[in-house]
Order: C-alpha cells, then structure tokens, then sequence
C-alpha cells in the first residue's frame, strides 16, 4: 500500500514523484520548493517506509503464502495506479527513483493514459550479471548482501547508506541523515523480501513494451545502477534518451540537485504533459536523440569518464 499521499504546488502539469528501497518521500526535499513552483507534485510513502505498516504487511503475507509472493513489482505498479486513480490524475509525468522507475514501467504498460513520460533515475531491468548482460552484481555478491541483511539488517544499512551517498558522511552529512532514518524505519522483514524481489529479479522483457517516452537518468559512478545498465535499456526501449550525470553514488536528488534539476527542467519544457498532438511531437523528439548519452557536471556538458570501481554492498 502507499502511505501519506499529498500534492504540493500549483500549475496545469502533475509531477509523481516515486522513492525507492529504503526511501521515503523526504528524499526529494531538495527539488521539490523549485518543481512546485510551477507544477503540482504528488508525493506519496511506499507501505515499507513505516515500520508498523511493514510489520503488518509481512505479517499477513506470511499468512497468505509467504513474503516472497506479496513482493512483486506488478504489485507495487498496481497501487501506483490505484494511487493515481485515487487522485484522479491523468497525463502526469512520473519520476521514479531505483526500484520505482520499474514500477513507473510496468504502470505505464497497464495504464498508458496515465502517463505523458517516464524520468527513470538509476532505474535497473536486472541488477545481477549474465554472459551477455552487465547489471552491477555477480550471483555471489547477491546472495550475501542478501545474508547478511537477513542476519543483520540494521549493520548492513549502516554500511550500505554511506555508499549509496557517494561521499560518506564527512561529505553529505544532512543526506545521510535523511537517508539512514528512511532505512532504519524498515522492518528487517519486509527490507529483506523487498531485497530479494529487487535484486533477484529481471523485468528487461518489459523494455520494448513501454510506450511512453522515457528519460534515463544515471550517475556515472552509479555502483547500483551503473550507466552501462541504462544503454541497456535505452536500446531497448521505443522512444528514451538518456543523460549521466557526473557524480557518484545511487541518489542524485541528495547528492546533485541542481544537475537533476536541470535535466527534469529540459523535460518539463518539452511540453511533454499537453494532448496527443504534443504526446507524439515529444515521442518523435525521444526517438530521434534516442542515441545521445549526455554527461551532466556542476561545470556544465561535458565529457566524463565513467566509474569502473566495485563496492561490497555485502559487508
């Protein structure tokens, strides 16, 4: 279930903003006073961001044939869409952070109405590698991130929130902050089935039925989601451009605001939230950049290496 719905702001265009794994709604704060000033946002808390209605939900799905079929991404896409449905809210572009770019992706296939473009920030189809696949992760590094928050979930997220910062807490303090207490809030249940749902899953079949324009954000040091994984799926994809951001770590509305701000700025002035007419003149426009990889800094456009290191998200 979805928690603690609210718009904020005024304007003709709806913004959905979607935290992911371990989040809450208070990860946007920092872009949220400039995109309210001329659109209404949707905020909303996913179910396992509160510890009360986790526990509860673990619960009743132990009771109804375990945890590991009450965490589906199908089922989190069906409550963003009732969410929506709840709010009456049509043609609103979705911004969906990790997990809940997927969700936004399988939404928008069962509801394309509601949707006039997707902004996937550090969204991945498969997190696992493969011969013929690079998702961040081999089989090994899974499986023990995944022991290792089963066994002791409150010492792994105080390992895992530093990292998925970027800097550290010596670098961004008030993020880290921000980000541990939206963690801590998990129960170490729910925090595991949603793990294993996230990790172990692939959705990358889903990719080509998508039909709402999309834009791929990825940070370059991104150990989560590198960029590799959103060439991936901009190939794959009928209509997605795609820009990196020159950064690292997994949040970049903590880490890099105003670089986000910029690139969710050029889609907002597509006109990418008025009538069919408009739907198909920014479809068109996604399709023809569909090739373009731009690289995002606090200096401007640039070229910029990518990241090739690896970190132990497990210990």
């Amino acid at each position: 279930m979805y928690l603690n719905p609210r718009i904020v702001g005024c304007g003709e265009r709806t913004l959905v903003l979607s935290h992911g794994y371990g989040g809450s709604q208070a990860i946007w704060d920092k872009v949220l006073p400039h995109l309210s000033r001329t659109n209404k946002v949707l905020l909303f808390d996913w179910d396992f961001s509160s510890t009360a209605a986790a526990a509860a939900a673990a619960e009743g799905a132990e009771e109804e044939g375990g945890e590991h079929s009450y965490y589906t991404f199908s089922r989190f896409a069906d409550e963003l869409v009732a969410l929506m449905d709840e709010m009456k809210l049509r043609g609103a572009v979705y911004v969906g952070h990790s997990m809940a770019g997927m969700v936004g992706c399988i939404a928008s296939i069962k509801r394309p109405d509601l949707f006039t473009h997707l902004v996937l920030v550090g969204a991945s189809p498969r997190y696992m590698n493969s011969e013929d696949y690079e998702g961040g992760f081999d089989e090994p590094e899974i499986e023990a991130m995944l022991s290792r928050i089963s066994s002791d979930f409150r010492g792994w997220a105080e390992d895992f929130v530093p990292l998925a910062i970027g800097g550290g807490a010596d670098d961004h303090p008030s993020s880290v902050e921000v980000l541990a207490r939206s963690f801590f809030a998990m129960d170490p249940r729910v925090a595991h089935g949603l793990a294993r749902m996230i990790f172990l899953g692939d959705q990358r079949t889903l990719l080509g039925d998508v039909v709402v324009p999309c834009t791929l954000v990825h940070v370059s040091g991104d150990f989560a989601a590198p960029p590799c994984v959103g060439r991936y799926m901009q190939a794959r994809m009928r209509a997605a451009a795609m820009h990196t951001i020159d950064s690292v770590g997994h949040f970049p509305q903590l880490v890099t605001p105003d670089e986000l701000l910029g690139i969710l700025d050029l889609v907002l002035g597509s006109g990418a939230a008025y009538g069919e007419e408009e739907e198909e003149a920014t479809a068109a426009a996604m399709a023809e950049t569909s090739s373009e990889v731009v690289v995002v800094s606090s200096g401007g456009l640039a070229d910029a290496p990518e990241s090739k290191g690896r970190i132990d998200v497990a210990t």
